[in-house]
C-alpha cells in the first residue's frame, strides 16, 4: 500500500483529483456525468494511440509521425466507405491493417537499418502529410454511410462504444506488457539494450512488432474518431502527436526509457482530457491548450533527467564507497 502511494500514478491521480475540484468551483458542469462521459469519448482516440506509444517510450524510442498516420487512414478508410460500401468488419480491417503497415516501415527502418526513430518518423510524417495533401487536396470527406454513422451513436449501458474500444485497447497493451515474453523484452531492451541482446532478446524483432503494434494501435484509433466526427478531415491530426507523446510521459514513463505503464498512461490522457476541458470551461483560448501540453512535456521530461542522473550519481558514489577498501 505504502509502494501504491509513493507511485508516480498515486501522484498523477491525487492531481487530476485537484484540479478536478478546483475546476468544479469554476463551472458546476465539469462534474455532471454527461460531461464526464462527453470528456472520455473525446478523448478515446489520443487514448488508444498512447497505447501503441507506451511501448515504443518504453524502449527508448518514440514517433511523431502517429498524427500523420492517422490522418492516412482516416482518408483510407473513409474513400473506401464513400466509394466501396464494405461494411463495420472490412472497415475496421481495413483502418488497423493500413494503420499496421505503415508502423511496420517505421520498424523496419529503426530495427532493420538502426536509424534513430525521431529521424525516421520526422521523415515518414513528412511523406505521409505531403502525400495526402496531395491526393485529398485538403479536402473533407463526408457523405459516409448511415450504417456507420449509427454504428458510432451506439451506446452500452450509457457508455459511448468508442469508450469501450479504449479500454479494450488497454487491456490488450496491459495483457502484451504483464504477460507476454515480447513485454518483458520491451523493458528489458529499455532498460539495457545490450544486456538485453545478451539475455536472449531479439532486439529487431521487438522493435519491429513494436511500430507495428502502434500503427495497429492508430488504424483503430482511426476507425473511433471517424466515427465520432462521421466525417474526415485530412487535416486534424495536425500536433496530435504532441499530445499523445505528454499523455505518455506524464502518465510516467521514462523518455530514456525502461519505465510506463498502462494505467499510468491513462491517467495521463485524462490529466491532459480534464486541463482542456477546464480551459474551455473557464472561456481560455484554446491556444493556450498547446502552450500548456509543451510546458507538460517540458517539465516531464526535465524530472525524468534530472531524477535518471540522481540515480547515476548514487551508483557512482556506491561504487567509489565500495572501492575505497582497496585504494592506497
Amino acid at each position: 500500500m505504502k509502494q501504491l502511494l509513493r507511485s508516480k500514478e498515486a501522484g498523477i491521480l491525487l492531481i487530476i483529483v485537484l484540479l478536478s475540484l478546483l475546476i468544479t468551483l469554476k463551472n458546476p458542469v465539469f462534474l455532471t456525468s454527461s460531461n464526464l462521459l462527453d470528456i472520455l469519448k473525446n478523448n478515446t482516440v489520443p487514448g488508444i494511440v498512447a497505447m501503441g506509444m507506451l511501448l515504443v517510450i518504453i524502449t527508448g524510442g518514440i514517433d511523431v509521425s502517429v498524427g500523420a498516420m492517422t490522418a492516412a487512414v482516416t482518408v483510407i478508410i473513409g474513400k473506401y466507405m464513400v466509394h466501396a460500401g464494405g461494411n463495420l468488419l472490412t472497415v475496421f480491417l481495413l483502418g488497423c491493417g493500413s494503420g499496421a503497415i505503415l508502423g511496420a516501415i517505421n520498424g523496419f527502418f529503426v530495427a532493420k537499418l538502426d536509424i534513430p526513430p525521431i529521424v525516421v518518423t520526422l521523415g515518414t510524417m513528412s511523406i505521409i502529410n505531403g502525400g495526402m495533401l496531395y491526393y485529398t487536396g485538403g479536402s473533407w470527406i463526408t457523405n459516409i454511410p448511415k450504417w456507420f454513422i449509427d454504428f458510432g451513436r451506439i451506446k452500452l449501458l450509457g457508455i459511448p462504444v468508442q469508450i469501450l474500444f479504449l479500454v479494450g485497447a488497454a487491456v490488450l497493451t496491459h495483457w502484451v506488457l504483464r504477460y507476454t515474453l515480447i513485454g518483458r523484452g520491451v523493458f528489458a531492451v529499455g532498460g539495457n539494450p545490450i544486456a538485453a541482446v545478451r539475455a536472449g532478446f531479439h532486439k529487431d524483432k521487438i522493435l519491429l512488432f513494436l511500430y507495428s503494434y502502434l500503427g495497429f494501435m492508430v488504424g483503430l484509433a482511426a476507425v473511433v474518431h471517424t466515427s465520432i466526427m462521421r466525417q474526415v478531415d485530412p487535416n486534424a491530426f495536425f500536433s496530435f502527436e504532441m499530445t499523445v507523446i505528454a499523455a505518455v510521459v506524464l502518465g510516467g514513463a521514462n523518455v530514456l526509457g525502461g519505465e510506463g505503464s498502462v494505467f499510468g498512461t491513462i491517467l495521463g490522457v485524462m490529466m491532459l482530457a480534464v486541463i482542456q476541458n477546464g480551459l474551455i470551461l473557464a472561456w481560455i483560448p484554446t491556444y493556450w491548450q498547446q502552450i500548456v501540453v509543451g510546458a507538460i512535456i517540458l517539465l516531464a521530461v526535465s524530472l525524468d533527467v534530472m531524477q535518471n542522473r540522481r540515480r547515476q550519481d548514487q551508483l557512482t558514489r556506491i561504487d567509489v564507497a565500495g572501492e575505497a577498501p582497496f585504494g592506497g
